[in-house]
């Protein structure tokens, strides 16, 4: 015998209305993700303020910020590997770096006050540990990181795996960059950006099966 015609249809109802909710909850996840990937610790003195290798000119203006704050004598400037290509065709190539320099000085941060890392790194662990051995060298205990919004929380993930925070890093966003994070979904350069950051996440989490290059 078939069963009754109202248990049927409330156990439809339960169905689509669970189908319905979990359709609402992946919608929520999907549009906060932009804003669980951003952290900013609170600024305090540090030994030095670090742009890492990326987005110019945000990353730059916003530690030239800092530096006029008074919240580290120094700036370093992460650096890149060498563009082969472009050093082939001999066309006048300028790495990032070099443009974060002008943008400093630009700024008013003095010369002296910006240190640029002895080796070009690859990627944000090498560019973590070189800066963890810098710190090492100047027997210092803090530093500010300064990143990309959406590359935040990735940048701190990686320093605790490396250090447990000990010495500090206080992981700070350039604040100026136009990313959406409200609605990174329209924008094909915040989405693609997102996309970065969740499997980067995920490789750093698994243990990094994954190796690859790409400064940020």
């Amino acid at each position: 015998m078939a069963p009754p015609a109202k248990p049927r249809r409330r156990r439809w109802l339960i169905a689509v209305g669970l189908l319905a909710l979990l359709v609402a909850l992946a919608v929520w996840a999907v549009r906060g993700f932009g804003r669980w990937l951003v952290v900013s610790d609170p600024l305090e003195p540090a030994r030095a303020i670090v742009v890492l290798a990326g987005e110019v000119p945000y990353r730059a203006e916003e530690a030239a910020k800092l530096y006029h704050q008074k919240l580290a004598p120094e700036i370093w400037l992460t650096l890149e590997p060498p563009d082969t290509e472009m050093q082939r065709l001999d066309v006048g190539y300028h790495d990032k770096t070099f443009y974060d320099q002008l943008v400093l000085t630009k700024l008013g941060v003095p010369a002296a006050a910006i240190r640029i890392m002895p080796k070009a790194t690859h990627n944000t662990d090498e560019e973590e540990i070189q800066i963890l051995q810098q710190l090492k060298v100047a027997g210092a205990d803090r530093v500010i990181l300064v990143t990309s919004p959406f590359h935040t929380r990735r940048v701190r993930v990686i320093w605790h795996q490396l250090t447990g925070n000990s010495p500090r890093a206080i992981v700070h966003p350039a604040n100026d960059e136009p990313d959406d994070v409200n609605h990174w979904w329209h924008n094909p350069d915040d989405l693609k950006a997102v996309g970065h950051e969740f499997f980067g996440l995920l490789n750093a989490w698994i243990g990094y099966p994954i190796h690859y290059e790409g400064a940020d």
